[in-house]
């Protein structure tokens, strides 16, 4: 694509009253390099005893690796492989399905303690050659595993991939750069254009990108080959991501492949109750829609 294309989050219910800012896929849009979903959590203020309803339950992927990152508050995240790992601000839960996993996500501090929930959740899909891959799951935290910086008024984190010098520890499966800044008012930063597919996500605040406005819950996808310069009217909280395409990807429910005959057996494995579901987790799981 050769100009930029703005998209604007819309609300979509994760059942149980959990509302959501959905930003990718876009029917003009699908993709942002291996980016193939990106939702946008809260700000939204729990209550201690809030109830069960709003956790997500037990639900299926295959195909991809989910990404959670927070800004504010706990979820606690529980998978079929036995992984038990409450997710905090900063850190990362990169969970790769492969060829099939479940997990849930409990809002278990926040029905203990009460939190201001907010952060993000994205899919990046998998290579055609990694789709069937074995599950995993890992979690990082801290500097040494996702590098940091702070210069000009911009303090950044490198949450997967590499950029600029830098690289995550994080294992992802193909190109790709994810990272979170936090911009002081005034401050400039440039990104680059060390990967053709790119796009700016503005969770909190305002900026402009070579001086187009974008506003919170707007996503930017920037032309191939032209660097952008970005400049925060006031301390804004910006979300950069992209890296190379990896091919037409298709999406039915919680599964993503590029094949439609993979996501048919998915579907089936799923109605059959053939995925095995999070470890120590209940039996109550998201029923397969129709």
């Amino acid at each position: 694509m050769d100009a930029t294309l703005l998209i604007d989050r819309r609300t979509h219910d994760l059942g149980g009253g959990f509302i959501v800012g959905r930003v990718l896929p876009f029917r003009k849009r699908r993709m942002v390099g291996p980016f193939v979903f990106f939702d946008h959590m809260g700000p939204l203020e729990l209550a201690a005893g809030i109830p069960r309803e709003l956790d997500v339950k037990p639900h299926p992927h295959i195909g991809l690796s989910t990404v959670t990152y927070l800004y504010s508050g706990a979820i606690t995240h529980r998978d079929s492989l036995g992984s038990l790992q409450e997710i905090r601000p900063g850190a990362v839960n990169w969970m790769t399905a492969g060829r099939g996993i479940t997990h849930s996500e409990r809002l278990e501090y926040a029905r203990a303690h009460g939190a201001s929930m907010h952060g993000i959740q994205a899919w990046v899909a998998l290579p055609r050659e990694d789709e069937e891959c074995a599950p995993s799951f890992h979690h990082y935290h801290g500097a040494e595993q996702l590098p940091e910086f702070n210069e000009d008024g911009v303090h950044g984190r490198l949450i997967a991939g590499a950029i600029d010098g830098q690289t995550a520890l994080v294992k992802t499966h193909s190109p790709l750069f994810y990272l979170h800044w936090n911009m002081a008012a005034d401050a400039r930063r440039s990104l680059g254009t060390q990967y053709p597919e790119r796009a700016i996500y503005v969770a909190q605040g305002a900026i402009d990108v070579d001086g187009q406005p974008l506003a919170e819950g707007q996503m930017l996808v920037l032309p191939p080959g032209k660097a952008a310069q970005l400049t925060a009217h006031e301390p804004a909280t910006v979300m950069l991501l992209g890296g190379e395409p990896i091919g037409e990807r298709y999406i039915d429910w919680n599964f993503v492949s590029s094949s439609k005959d993979r996501l048919a057996q998915a579907r089936e494995d799923w109605q059959a109750q053939r995925m095995k579901l999070p470890v120590g987790d209940d039996q109550e799981f998201i029923a397969l829609p129709s």
